[in-house]
Formats: C-alpha cells, structure tokens, sequence
C-alpha cells in the first residue's frame, strides 16, 4: 500500500488519495522545474494562454498521458475525456484509468478502476474531484 504525506497539511495519505496528490504534482510540474527530477512534470503547461484548437486538445491528451505513463506507475490511463470548455479559457478533462495500490513496487496484481476531473484554466492544472 503507498502511504505518503499531504504536501499542504501534513497529514498521512493511503493509497488512492496518494496518488491523486502525485497526479496533481506530476500535471502541474513545468519541465526542468525540480533541480534532482528534470524529466518530472507535464508539457501540458506549455500549451496554456494559446487558442484552444482541436489540435491544441489533442496535444495536452498526449502530453497528459506521456507525463503520467512516465512518472506514476501506480496508474494507467485508459482515456481522457474533455468534459467542459468555454470562452473564459477554463477546461475540464475527465481522467479515466486504473490505480494499482502496489503499482510503485512493480506489483500489478491488484487494481481498481478510478477516475479524476482535472481542471485547466489560467492558473494551471489541478485535481477538483475524483471518483471511485
């Protein structure tokens, strides 16, 4: 079971809610913003304050995906889905996937499907719900 510690509060994280926090941390990293972890984070972050075109979408689903492939293998995408998008620039994206409690020691076995809504808008990326 990955344990680990809630980067705002101090208080203990078990499991899926762990790796909500590594997901958020992963998707609202720049490249080559963490001295010991240049590879860590997303190139979605890039793409923010450009015209929302369906290429400009395509290309955060695949950055999105390569970033969490790369970094957390606790959870495998299966798909992301764009669930809101308007002129104010705020975007919502549906992610869709498995969480393998054991997943960051190499043990597959176990695995629930969970999702998370990420939101995009002027000030980043960030998790604002999931569900089991």
């Amino acid at each position: 079971m990955r344990v680990g510690l809630d980067r705002g509060t101090g208080q203990l994280l078990i499991g899926w809610p762990h790796c909500l926090q590594s997901l958020v941390f992963i998707l609202t990293s720049a490249l080559e913003s963490h001295v010991l972890a240049r590879d860590l984070g997303s190139g979605a972050l890039d793409l923010q304050d450009r015209n929302a075109t369906p290429m400009r979408i395509m290309q955060i689903y695949a950055l999105t995906a390569a970033a969490i492939r790369a970094h957390e293998p606790g959870y495998r995408l299966r798909a992301i889905q764009l669930v809101r998008y308007g002129a104010d620039g705020a975007f919502a994206f549906l992610l869709k996937g498995i969480f393998y409690p054991r997943g960051h020691l190499g043990d597959y076995s176990l695995s629930e499907e969970r999702d998370a809504l990420l939101a995009a808008n002027d000030n980043g990326f960030q998790i604002i719900g999931a569900a089991a």
